[in-house]
C-alpha cells in the first residue's frame, strides 16, 4: 500500500490515523531512493540510528502540536543538520555541525524527519546542477535534461516522490529554477522571514533558505513554521506568516512585454507562456505590459557586477589555501572577485539603487507578476560544450528577485506541447508570500500538471477568507501594524491571520503623527478631501481583541472604517485634533510608500 501513496502532508496524516507506523514510511523513503537509481540526489543518507531516534522522540500522533509529524524530508547540503556532515558540494570544505541549522530545528520540532543531505552545485553557485564534484543528479521528468541548480537534489527528491518536501536555498533562483525543470513548487521567501543561521553563505545579503513541495499548499505549511524570527541571524526579519485563503485570478498581473521578453528562440516555451496567460485573462485577470529591461539590468548586476565578492568573502579564505578543490567553473567564477575595488562596489549599489526606484514605480499598481520561469531548456550536453551561457539563460527570470527584494512562487501549469514541463512563477513585493501563494495554488488547481515525475493526482483544499464572527474580529491596519513591519508582531502574537489587503473609500487622509519611533500613522476620515488609503484587513481571535485594544494609545482608537466597495470594518482611525503637529502623507496612498522613501 505505500508503493502507491503519495507522500502530501494530507495523505501521510490521513495513513497515520489509519494505524501506518512512521517506520515504514521512513523504510518507504530509501526504498524510494533506490529505486530512482540516481547516485547523485543525496550526498548523504540519515542512519537507521538517527531515524530510530528521531521517531522515538514524536510520541503520540499529534498532527496540532506538531504540523509535520511524520512528515520526511531532505535537506541541501550547504544547510547544517545535526549528525550529518556538511560539505557545500566541496568534501575538502567538510564539517561536522554542532547544531542544527534554525530552520531544520523549527522543522524537526514541527515533527519532521530528516532522511538525507542533498547535492548541489558546488558552493551553491550555479543554476544547472552539473557543477558537482558528485554524480550529477538526473533531471526527473528527461533525464537528457538538466536538473537545475544549485538546488538539483533537493528539487530532484521531491519530484521523485521521495520526500514530502525539501530545502533548498536561492540567491539568484536556486529554488526556482530546479523547481520548474522537475515540474514542483519552489517557493522562495521574502528575505530575512527564513533565518540563514547555520548555512553556508554565497552571497549573504541575498540568500533565503527556499522550500520545495509537490503542491503549493505543502510548501506554504513548511514556509509558515519555518518563518520565525531569529535573533541571532542580523539580516532576519519579523514578517507574518498567514494562512492561505480562498482568492481569484481576476488580478492586475505585470507581463514582460512583447518586445522585452525573452525564450532565446524557443517557440514551445512561449506558446506555454502564452496559453497560462490566455487562462489568466479567461478568470478576469488584467494583463499589463511592462518594459523588462530594468529588470535585466537587476539581474545582470549578480555576476557581472561586485556581487561576485560577497562569494568571495563567504568561502574566499578556503579558495586560497585550496585552489585544487573547487569545480573549475565555480573557481573561475568566484575568482573574478578580485578586479574589483571598492569603488566599484559603490557604484553598482548606486545603479542596483536607481534601478529598484524605476522598478517601484512599475510595480506601484500592480497586485504581482508573472514570468516564465525559465526562457528554454538545456541538456547535460549542452553543458559539456558551454558551462556558462546556458547557465546565465536560465537565471534570465530569476536573477533580480533577491535583489529587488521580492517574494517569489514557481508553480507547475499544463505541459509543453513536447512533454516537457510547464511552469511560471510568480514574484510580488516583499512580505506578500501568501498573497502570490494563494495565486500559484489556484493556478496549480486549475492545471493538469502531474506532481513532479509521480502520477500522484492533486488533492486540493477548500480556502477561505471568510472571518467567523463567533470566534474573530475583522481588523483593518494601515500602519507600522501591517504585514512586515515594526508591529506586526502585536496582531501575529495573538493568533491573528492575514486576509486581505485593499484600500479606504476616497474619503480618508493619512497622517504622520508626532513622536518617536516607531512611527506611527493615523487615519482621518475627510470625505470632501480624502483619498484611498492602502490597508490590511486581519482576523483577530475575540478572546484576545480587548488586550490588544488596550495598548493603542491616544489619539488612535478603533471605530468603522468604509472600504472601497462601500463595506465597512472595524480598524484603526484616528482623532481630528491629532492632525496638530502631524504631517499629511496622504499622497504616499500608503503607510507602506511613505517609510520605503523615508
Amino acid at each position: 500500500m505505500l508503493r502507491n501513496l503519495p507522500f502530501t502532508i494530507d495523505s501521510l496524516h490521513l495513513a497515520y490515523r489509519s494505524q501506518t507506523k512512521v517506520a515504514d514510511v521512513i523504510s518507504e523513503c530509501f526504498r524510494r531512493i533506490n529505486q530512482a537509481d540516481d547516485a547523485g540526489i543525496f550526498i548523504s543518507q540519515s542512519s537507521l540510528q538517527y531515524t530510530e531516534r528521531a521517531i522515538s522522540e514524536l510520541g503520540e500522533f499529534d498532527p496540532i502540536s506538531k504540523p509535520l509529524w511524520g512528515i520526511p524530508f531532505a535537506v541541501k547540503d550547504n544547510i547544517d543538520v545535526l549528525g550529518l556532515t556538511t560539505t557545500a558540494g566541496c568534501p575538502d570544505f567538510s564539517y561536522e555541525p554542532p547544531s542544527d541549522s534554525f530552520v531544520v530545528n523549527l522543522l524537526r520540532e514541527a515533527g519532521a524527519i530528516c532522511v538525507g543531505k542533498t547535492n548541489l552545485d558546488q558552493f551553491a553557485t550555479g543554476l544547472v546542477g552539473v557543477r558537482t564534484p558528485y554524480p550529477i543528479p538526473k533531471n526527473a521528468i528527461d533525464p537528457t535534461i538538466v536538473p537545475g541548480g544549485s538546488s538539483s537534489g533537493s528539487a530532484v527528491s521531491v519530484a521523485h516522490g521521495i520526500v514530502t518536501f525539501s530545502l533548498g536555498t536561492d540567491t539568484a533562483g536556486s529554488g526556482r529554477v530546479p523547481a520548474a525543470l522537475n515540474s514542483i513548487v519552489g517557493l522562495k521567501p521574502t528575505l530575512g522571514s527564513l533565518s540563514n543561521t547555520g548555512v553556508v553563505p554565497a552571497c549573504r545579503t541575498l540568500d533565503t533558505i527556499s522550500i520545495f513541495a509537490a503542491t503549493v499548499a505543502d510548501a506554504y505549511t513548511v514556509f509558515q513554521l519555518a518563518a520565525v524570527y531569529d535573533e541571532q541571524d542580523s539580516y532576519s526579519r519579523n514578517f507574518s506568516n498567514p494562512k492561505l485563503n480562498a482568492s481569484t485570478l481576476s488580478k492586475k498581473i505585470g507581463i514582460p512585454s512583447g518586445d522585452s521578453i525573452r525564450f532565446f528562440g524557443d517557440k514551445i516555451q512561449q506558446a506555454s507562456f502564452d496559453h497560462t496567460l490566455e487562462e489568466l485573462a479567461k478568470h478576469g485577470a488584467e494583463l499589463i505590459e511592462l518594459d523588462f529591461e530594468p529588470f535585466y539590468s537587476a539581474a545582470s548586476l549578480l555576476y557581472e557586477g561586485v556581487w561576485v565578492a560577497e562569494r568571495y568573502a563567504a568561502v574566499g579564505d578556503f579558495l586560497e589555501k585550496s585552489p585544487g578543490s573547487f569545480n573549475p567553473i565555480t573557481k573561475q567564477i568566484i575568482s573574478q572577485a578580485k578586479k574589483y575595488s571598492a569603488a566599484d562596489a559603490f557604484k553598482d549599489i548606486y545603479k542596483l539603487q536607481s534601478l529598484k526606484r524605476t522598478i517601484r514605480s512599475k510595480l506601484a499598481d500592480l497586485d504581482f507578476i508573472c514570468v516564465p520561469s525559465i526562457p528554454t531548456f538545456y541538456s547535460v550536453a549542452d553543458l559539456i560544450a558551454d558551462p556558462i551561457t546556458p547557465n546565465s539563460n536560465l537565471g534570465t527570470y530569476t536573477n533580480f528577485a533577491n535583489f529587488l527584494d521580492m517574494s517569489a512562487i514557481t508553480v507547475p501549469v499544463d505541459p509543453r506541447k513536447d512533454g516537457l514541463p510547464g511552469s511560471v512563477t510568480l514574484l510580488a513585493t516583499a512580505g506578500k508570500d501568501n498573497v502570490i501563494a494563494e495565486i500559484a495554488y489556484k493556478l496549480q488547481e486549475n492545471g493538469h500538471a502531474a506532481l513532479g515525475a509521480t502520477d500522484w493526482p492533486l488533492d486540493t483544499k477548500q480556502l477561505t477568507n471568510d472571518v467567523d464572527p463567533n470566534t474573530e474580529l475583522a481588523l483593518s491596519v494601515c500602519g507600522a501594524h501591517m504585514s512586515g513591519l515594526p508591529l506586526n508582531g502585536e496582531l501575529t502574537k495573538l493568533g491573528a491571520r492575514y486576509l486581505y489587503t485593499t484600500t479606504t473609500s476616497e474619503s480618508y487622509q493619512l497622517f504622520r503623527l508626532a513622536g518617536s519611533n516607531p512611527f506611527r500613522p493615523g487615519l482621518v476620515r475627510t470625505p470632501s478631501t480624502g483619498v484611498a488609503i492602502e490597508l490590511e484587513v486581519w482576523a483577530i481571535p475575540l478572546e484576545h481583541v480587548g488586550t490588544f485594544i488596550s495598548g493603542i494609545p491616544m489619539p488612535l482608537g478603533i471605530g468603522k472604517v468604509v472600504l472601497k466597495d462601500g463595506s465597512q470594518v472595524s480598524g484603526f482611525i484616528c482623532e481630528k485634533i491629532s492632525e496638530d503637529g502631524a504631517e499629511n502623507i496622504s499622497h504616499f496612498g500608503s503607510w507602506r510608500n511613505y517609510i520605503d522613501e523615508v
